[in-house]
């Protein structure tokens, strides 16, 4: 599956709630989100207007290799 090219910052970080992600704190244009489930794991999320491709790539992998998920299976519960 292909990454969409139109992604904020914000609606990323809504849209990682479902894997239960919530923000611990903002420094800037920058957002730190925690999750509990499967052990703790940090993510700092860029609040820009849209996010480039290597980012959320990137952003993306990190969540995968924490929940030992596919990028189809990731994209898809997460519903950019």
């Amino acid at each position: 599956m292909r990454l969409p090219r139109d992604v904020s910052g914000q609606r990323l970080a809504n849209a990682l709630r479902v894997l239960g992600y919530a923000p611990t704190r903002q420094d800037g244009d920058h957002l730190r989100l925690t999750t509990q489930q499967n052990g703790e794991h940090h993510l700092t999320i860029p609040l820009h207007k849209s996010l480039r491709v290597g980012t959320l790539a990137n952003i993306l992998s990190d969540v995968q290799a924490h929940f030992g998920l596919t990028r189809d299976e990731l994209l898809e519960r997460l519903t950019l």
